[in-house]
């Protein structure tokens, strides 16, 4: 096989939409790199640390919105389709959008891990890349596997991901950078790893 082979799409994006559109709604599918990826349902410590974000940033920043589960169009050429746990962007952004939004004017994009098989893959590698070719400033991971806050900023959209990469342990103070401008108390997050 050919590395131009390797890296062809298994499938369109129009062929991922007419799946998704038909997918129950207890299913949350995704396509990155290629690949249709099957997002786990939530557990109630992931939504509660979703709802824990949505304060300070509502607090700091009420010009801002934080959505959940927001489809986005991903990856160079946007030919990815990725649903976020969090989305921030400008007050009623998304407003009049489909399921699948153009991630131009968003400010960061929010991933708690799930303890599934797919986490590493798709959370630690595939996501960074497709959210840093899409220019999106922010990608936090909040990776209850290990205990830690991942901000991503500084976006290299040539190579994909981002040039800056900062890991803090629950319980450390953690900076969203511009333009977001924030900080974070992550103490609370210690009594969610499970």
């Amino acid at each position: 096989m050919t590395a131009m082979a390797e890296h062809m799409p298994q499938m369109s994006v129009q062929e991922f939409e007419t799946i998704a559109f038909a997918a129950p709604e207890t299913v949350t599918l995704e396509f990155i790199d290629g690949r249709i990826g099957v997002k786990k349902a939530a557990d109630g410590n992931h939504s509660t640390i979703v709802s824990w974000l949505a304060r300070p940033c509502m607090q700091a920043r009420p010009d801002l919105d934080l959505y959940h589960g927001r489809g986005l169009q991903v990856e160079a050429h946007r030919e990815g389709r990725a649903k976020p746990d969090a989305v921030l962007a400008p007050e009623a952004h998304f407003a009049g959008h489909g399921e699948w939004s153009d991630p131009d004017g968003t400010l960061m994009v929010v991933e708690v891990t799930l303890y599934d098989s797919d986490t590493d893959r798709r959370d630690r590698h595939e996501k960074p890349t497709a959210y840093g070719q899409a220019g999106i400033p922010l990608y936090v991971l909040i990776d209850r596997d290990s205990s830690t806050v991942t901000v991503h900023g500084n976006t290299d959209r040539q190579v994909g991901g981002y040039r800056d990469i900062h890991t803090a342990k629950f319980g450390e103070k953690v900076l969203l950078p511009d333009p977001i401008g924030i900080e974070l108390d992550t103490e609370i997050l210690k009594n969610y790893v499970r």
